[in-house]
C-alpha cells in the first residue's frame, strides 16, 4: 500500500439525509480455478491503474506491493523499517551515499534475473523523470543518482544526509520491460495482462487477469524469495457498495470485506463464521480549500472563489464544522476528531495543537465580520460585491455525501451559501488538478515516515504544465508558504529523530494555523472476514492493527485455510469471531455508491486510501 495515498472511500453512513436504493456488485466474480486455493477480497473502489506511475488509490498500491518488490519494508509488529529486496543496507561513513545489498537469485516472472541494475534503472527513471516524479519524487529529492556497481550492489548517492533512506517505497520495475515505455507513453501505459500473459513482476503474486470494474486475479509466485504464499490465487472483487460486499461475505462468495461503513460493519457482528475488526488507522479526511490555484511556478490557474485566498475565511469555515457530530453521525463512533495532518497513530510526530479550531459558530461569525464580509439582506455574506457562495464537491458514497450536507448546513448558519455537487472520484481528481473548485471532501492515508505527506503542502507540488496540458502533482489545496518550504527542506536533511519531530510539528502548526484544510476526522479501518474458513492473518501493528492493506505484504504470505477440525474453526463456528463492541446507529440510510478513484494528480492518494482514498 502506498503510504500517503488518497483513500478511495465508498462508505455509507446515515446522517438522516436521504435514502437511495441499494446497489449490487459491479460484476460477477471470476470462475474459480479447479483444485486451486483462492482467497477473495471484496473492495469498493476499483484499482484505478496497475501502472505504478499513474495509480493513486490505496487499492492500487496494494496491487503494486503484490506484483513488485521494494528495497525495504515495514515490520508487522511495530511498522519499523525492515530489509526486503535489499537484504542489508548501510550509510557510507562520509554520509554521501547508501549501499543496498540486493538479494541474489531473485527472478522476474518471465525468468530473467532481477539484479541491482533493475533497481538502479527504476530509481534513475524517477530521479530524471517528470511524470514519474508525481507518485515517487519525494523519495528521491535528496538522491542525485543510482548506480549498480555489480549485480547485487546498489549505491544511491545523496546530496546531503537524509532521514528516509530506510523508508523508500518505490516498486522495483523490470528494466527490460519498462525501458521501451518512454516518458510520454508512460502516462497512458495500462500495464495489464495481454494475450493471457501475466504482468512481469517479482512479488509474491502475478497479475494474470484484469477486468475493470469487476475484478483483478493474481496467481501465487511459488518461487517467491520469502517463501511461496499458502494460497494459489488471490482475487480482488469490486462491489458498488458495502451492503453488497457484506452480503457476498455472508454467502461465502468472498473471504474478506474491506472498507466497510459502520452500519454494515455492525450488521456483520456475531454472525456465525465471521469476525469483525475495527482498527486504528493512519488515515484522515478533510474539507480542502482552494488556497489560490496556481502552477508550481506561480502562474494562476483554475476558477476558485477569491475569498478562499483569505486565511480568515478559511479559519471561519473550520470553526463552523462540528467534528464531534461527524465522528458520531458519519463514522458512528469509529474514529476521532482530526486536527493536524500527521495522525495520532504516530505519536512521536503528531502535533496536538494547544489551541484547537473547535466548533464555535459565534466565533466564526465574528471572524467574518472583522474580515469585512457583512451579511446581506438574504443572510449571505459578501465583500466588494462578491457573495460568499461556494461550491463543495463531494464523492459518490454516503460518507462523503453526508459530510457535505452537514457542512452546507453549518456554513449557511454563518452566512456562507454552499452548493454541494456529488461526483465520481476520477472526475474530482481531474477538477482538483486544474484548480477548478472552491472546496472538496476527501482524505489521505499517511505512511510511517511522513515526508510524503509533508511534501503535499510545498509550493513545488502544485500542478505543472507539459505542452498545453496541465497535470496535477501532490498538492490539492495549492497551499504555498515559503516558510513552510524552508522547514520542509530542513526536515528532509535532519537525521536526528527528535529534531526532525520538532520540525514536523512546526510544519503541522503552520498548516493548521493557515487552515489549508479544515481537517474533519481520523477514521478506523473496519473489515470483516470468514474466520471459519481462514486463519494466519498478521496484524500491523500488533496486536490490534490492520490485517490487509498494510505497509508490506505480511498477511498475504501466511493466510491459509482453516482445517475443519481445528480449534479456530470450532471457535469461529461457535461465536462468529471476535467483534469490538462499537455502536453504529443509522438514521435513514444512504446506500453507498462507490466508484473507482482515478489517476492523479498526486497527488492523492489512499490509502483506504483516498487516500484521497
Amino acid at each position: 500500500m502506498h503510504h500517503l495515498v488518497r483513500r478511495a472511500l465508498s462508505v455509507a453512513i446515515a446522517a438522516g439525509l436521504l435514502a437511495a436504493p441499494a446497489a449490487t456488485a459491479l460484476a460477477q466474480a471470476p470462475a474459480p480455478a479447479q483444485g486451486k486455493v483462492t482467497f477473495t477480497v471484496g473492495i469498493q473502489s476499483d484499482v484505478d491503474s496497475t501502472n505504478p506511475f499513474t495509480g493513486i488509490v490505496v487499492e492500487a498500491y496494494e496491487s503494486y506491493a503484490l506484483m513488485y518488490d521494494y528495497l525495504v519494508s515495514s515490520k508487522p509488529e511495530d511498522v519499523s523499517p525492515m530489509p526486503s529486496l535489499a537484504e542489508s543496507y548501510q550509510e557510507a561513513p562520509d554520509k554521501k551515499s547508501w549501499t543496498y545489498k540486493i538479494r541474489a537469485g531473485v527472478k522476474w516472472s518471465d525468468g530473467q534475473p532481477l539484479t541491482a541494475r533493475d533497481a538502479a534503472y527504476t530509481y534513475n527513471r524517477v530521479i530524471k523523470g517528470d511524470f514519474e516524479q508525481t507518485n515517487y519524487g519525494n523519495y528521491v529529492t535528496n538522491i542525485e543518482r543510482a548506480e549498480a556497481t555489480d549485480d547485487t550492489t546498489l549505491v544511491l548517492y545523496v546530496k546531503k544526509p537524509t532521514p528516509i533512506m530506510e523508508r523508500l517505497a518505490i516498486p522495483i520495475l523490470p528494466e527490460h520491460i519498462w525501458k521501451d515505455i518512454d516518458g510520454t507513453e508512460v502516462k497512458s501505459f495500462a500495464n495489464e495482462p495481454e494475450n493471457g500473459q501475466p504482468i512481469v513482476g517479482s512479488g509474491p503474486f502475478r497479475l494474470v487477469e484484469r477486468r475493470k470494474g469487476q475484478f483483478l486475479r493474481f496467481e501465487a509466485n511459488k518461487e517467491y524469495w520469502r517463501g511461496a504464499p499458502k494460497i494459489d490465487e488471490l482475487v480482488f472483487r469490486v462491489f458498488l457498495n458495502a451492503d453488497a460486499e457484506a452480503q457476498a461475505l455472508t454467502r461465502g462468495e468472498i473471504d474478506f470485506a474491506y472498507d466497510l461503513q459502520s452500519n454494515v460493519y455492525e450488521s456483520l457482528k456475531n454472525k456465525p463464521g465471521i469476525t469483525t475488526r475495527s482498527s486504528q488507522y493512519p488515515g484522515f479526511n478533510e474539507i480542502a480549500f482552494n488556497n489560490g490555484a496556481a502552477l508550481a511556478d506561480g502562474t494562476p490557474i483554475g476558477d476558485g472563489h477569491p475569498a478562499l485566498k483569505d486565511k480568515q475565511v478559511r479559519l471561519a469555515i473550520s470553526q463552523a464544522i462540528d467534528r464531534d457530530v461527524l465522528v458520531e453521525r458519519v463514522l458512528q463512533g469509529h474514529g476521532s476528531p482530526a486536527d493536524t495532518f500527521i495522525p495520532p497513530m504516530y505519536p512521536a510526530l503528531h502535533l496536538d495543537p494547544a489551541t484547537k479550531q473547535t466548533f464555535d459558530p459565534a466565533k466564526a461569525n465574528q471572524i467574518l465580520d472583522a474580515a469585512g464580509y457583512p451579511k446581506g439582506a438574504d443572510g449571505v455574506r459578501a465583500k466588494d460585491g462578491k457573495k460568499l457562495e461556494l461550491r463543495l464537491f463531494v464523492r459518490e458514497g454516503a460518507e462523503s455525501e453526508a459530510t457535505g450536507e452537514f457542512v452546507k448546513t453549518w456554513l449557511k448558519d454563518i452566512g456562507i451559501e454552499v452548493n454541494v455537487k456529488v461526483m465520481s472520484e476520477d472526475a474530482l481528481t481531474e477538477i482538483i488538478g486544474q484548480g477548478e473548485y472552491d472546496m472538496f471532501e476527501w482524505g489521505w492515508v499517511v505512511e510511517p515516515d511522513p515526508d510524503y505527506q509533508m511534501s503535499v503542502f510545498t509550493c513545488g507540488k502544485r500542478s505543472y504544465k507539459d505542452g498545453d496540458s496541465i497535470f496535477a502533482d501532490l498538492s490539492d489545496s495549492f497551499y504555498c508558504n515559503p516558510e513552510y518550504d524552508k522547514l520542509y527542506e530542513q526536515q528532509a536533511g535532519e537525521t536526528d529523530p527528535a529534531k526532525r519531530a520538532e520540525l514536523a510539528k512546526r510544519m503541522q502548526q503552520m498548516v493548521y494555523d493557515d487552515a489549508a484544510y479544515a481537517m474533519t476526522y481520523y477514521y478506523n479501518d473496519m473489515v470483516a472476514y470468514r474466520s471459519d474458513k481462514w486463519t494466519g492473518f498478521v496484524p500491523q501493528p500488533a496486536p490490534d492493527g490492520s490485517l490487509l492493506f498494510q505497509y508490506g505484504i505480511h498477511s498475504y504470505l501466511t493466510i491459509e485455510p482453516v482445517k475443519a477440525t481445528s480449534p479456530a474453526a470450532a471457535a469461529a463456528a461457535e461465536d462468529g469471531g471476535m467483534s469490538p463492541a462499537l455502536i453504529a446507529v443509522v438514521v435513514g440510510g444512504l446506500a453507498v455508491v462507490a466508484v473507482a478513484g482515478v489517476l492523479v494528480a498526486r497527488r492523492r492518494r489512499t490509502a483506504d486510501a483516498d487516500e484521497r482514498e
